[in-house]
């Protein structure tokens, strides 16, 4: 495994991180035992999850994954082997079975307190705001169009201020930021240096090779300010995997089960996909392989959240970490990227 630092910590995370969000739905709570033990075997230190989890999110499941992870410190006693992370859903119609009151004082503090319970511990490493509270282009849509109906405030400093108490508590060791567009970024960075308040390390976005928006401004931001990226949907949902293109996907993937998930199923998705796979089978490496290569090697990376829905899926993308991409693989990637770009931001 590959290590590296969560920016401005001596925090040592895995360059993999294990996605957790299938966990108390489409898996079982000892196929999550499973999952963490062999991840902890292969060297990933850095587990993520949400309050939000399973996906899709019901009243009936919420919060479940969070229960499983809970389970298996009790059970294994390896919490302090593991940096966890862990969010606060945002406001909207798909949490309204959480609560509406976004990232107030309230809501936060009974986030933090009720995740912690959950997961049986006293502290998270890491506690992200899971996507704004204003309108903005998230979650699949390409551009910004203001609503004259926004009823949203400017309310960076009072969030900070409000996750200021509960680090100083001890209960969050470090914060960081979700589904996040470049104004807010800098938005958050702006009142925390200048009221000395916590400062994002980390921004969750989706990034992969079907999926690549992040390398406009938010990549300098990345850079110039020290914010890591924590790449989510690597994989695209499983599309990069080939097995929806070859005919092969299990009756429990999960584009089979929640076909409405369509974010990476457009017929460019489809299309540069295909070319994607000639590339991977020309270069006898498995499609999977090379799109979680690809991220791993992003100069702008922390880590790299990846999932699986069983071991022999885990086992293969945690190995992922050990394959470099030649120029030839690079260049071929990029002509790709080039005539179709970003067909899923």
């Amino acid at each position: 495994m590959k290590y590296t630092n969560l920016p401005h910590t001596d925090i040592k995370v895995s360059k993999i991180c294990l996605g957790t969000m299938t966990w108390g739905n489409q898996n079982t709570q000892d196929e999550g035992f499973a999952q963490m033990d062999l991840a902890l075997d292969k060297g990933v230190n850095f587990f993520d999850c949400a309050e939000l989890y399973p996906v899709p999110a019901t009243a009936e499941t919420y919060a479940e994954t969070e229960r499983i992870i809970g389970n298996w410190f009790t059970k294994t006693g390896n919490r302090d082997k593991v940096v966890l992370a862990t969010k606060i859903a945002g406001p909207g119609d798909y949490t309204a079975h959480i609560r509406t009151t976004g990232f107030s004082k309230e809501a936060l503090n009974e986030a933090v307190e009720n995740s912690l319970k959950r997961l049986q511990t006293d502290y998270i490493d890491l506690y992200q705001l899971h996507w704004p509270e204003r309108q903005t282009n998230t979650f699949g849509v390409r551009d910004y169009k203001p609503n004259p109906n926004d009823q949203w405030e400017d309310n960076f400093n009072e969030i900070l201020h409000n996750l200021d108490k509960i680090v100083k508590s001890g209960k969050v060791r470090q914060i960081g930021i979700s589904n996040e567009k470049a104004w807010g970024t800098m938005r958050y960075l702006e009142e925390s240096k200048r009221h000395n308040l916590p400062r994002p390390i980390t921004i969750q976005n989706a990034y992969s090779l079907l999926c690549r928006p992040f390398e406009g401004d938010l990549a300098e931001i990345a850079h110039r300010e020290n914010i890591g990226l924590l790449a989510y949907s690597p994989m695209a949902f499983g599309v990069l995997s080939g097995k929806y293109i070859k005919g092969n996907a299990a009756d429990n993937a999960r584009l089979k089960l929640f076909p409405r998930f369509a974010r990476y199923s457009s017929n460019q998705a489809t299309e540069a996909t295909k070319r994607y796979l000639k590339i991977a089978e020309d270069n006898d490496i498995s499609l999977a392989q090379m799109a979680l290569a690809f991220v791993n090697e992003r100069p702008f990376l922390t880590s790299n959240i990846i999932g699986a829905t069983n071991l022999e899926q885990l086992e293969e993308n945690i190995d992922s970490i050990n394959i470099s991409l030649s120029d030839d693989v690079m260049k071929a990637i990029n002509e790709v990227h080039a005539e179709i770009p970003n067909p899923a931001p």
